[in-house]
């Protein structure tokens, strides 16, 4: 197997998936601490389903660099999301809710009304649940998505101590001068291009996956935020590379890889949080 491995790891498809892949869940995981504590782990899973619309749209339009139209529409249904779920009629979940329903059923039916190719449903699964070959990955998105992905480290490090405030206590945050509503849309546009990376490697339906699980199993064992935070960070890396690394040697498709080897270590850290307690 580790000969197997070795020979996999001499292609750079196979180098690609890893480097992307090990980002966004570093990446996933630094912010799934933050919306977890806010009531706001569903965000994901809304937006990626916004997503999803998104290139539908830019598909049927046949427009080549699909990034124009997904990613401000992402970000846009990001900071509404953020600013308006707790001060309209309309309260955060239902406002993810709906969101995600409306964008993937639109997404959907333009696929189907105006299809691009012939496999409209092979198209539509890659889509939601992640490539099943990571052939498809190319020298560009590794290069954009590691650009973009050590933005997203220094941002969260620079403004580590006002993510903290605000994700506790906004209106305490408010009062002492944090500009709560500026710290929100660097949240929410973080998210947006953090789901959009994403896309390609697990799918929209797992995206919410990798915010979710490696911040609950890092609270099943510590208190503390920085704590929490750190570990989850360390073990989103680990899941992802085992993850990746399982899906080429057994042939399972990448992104449900990842998001099993999550799975996994939240059982584990259930069991030993409850032994200790």
């Amino acid at each position: 197997m580790i000969e197997k491995l070795i020979m996999y790891m001499s292609f750079p498809f196979v180098r690609y998936a890893l480097i992307v892949g090990v980002l966004i869940a570093l990446c996933s995981s630094l912010l799934g601490v933050t919306l977890v504590l806010k009531r706001y782990s569903y965000i994901g899973d809304g937006l990626s389903h916004v997503a999803f619309g998104a290139l539908a749209i830019a598909t049927v339009l046949n427009i080549t660099n699909k990034m124009i139209i997904i990613l401000p529409l992402t970000v846009i249904s990001a900071i509404l999301l953020l600013k308006k779920g707790t001060n309209s009629k309309v309260k955060g979940d239902a406002s993810i809710a709906m969101i995600s329903v409306g964008a993937l059923a639109f997404g959907y039916l333009l696929m189907n009304l105006f299809p691009s190719s012939s496999n409209v449903s092979g198209d539509v699964c890659s889509t939601l649940f992640g490539s099943t070959s990571i052939l498809t990955l190319t020298g560009e998105e590794v290069v954009i998505c590691g650009i973009l992905s050590v933005i997203v480290l220094i941002i969260f490090i620079f403004l580590y101590n006002r993510i903290f405030a605000v994700t506790f206590d906004e209106n305490f945050a408010n009062a002492v001068g944090t500009k709560v509503d500026f710290y929100n849309l660097i949240m929410a546009t973080i998210i947006a291009v953090i789901i959009v990376l994403a896309m390609n490697l697990v799918g929209s339906l797992l995206i919410s996956a990798l915010v979710i699980f490696p911040a609950l199993s890092a609270m099943s064992l510590i208190k503390s935020f920085r704590g929490v935070t750190i570990f989850s960070a360390i073990s989103s890396f680990i899941c992802a590379f085992v993850g990746i690394v399982a899906s080429i040697l057994w042939g399972t498709p990448v992104g449900a890889t990842i998001v099993a080897v999550n799975v996994v270590l939240f059982l584990f850290c259930q069991v030993i949080g409850k032994l200790k307690r």
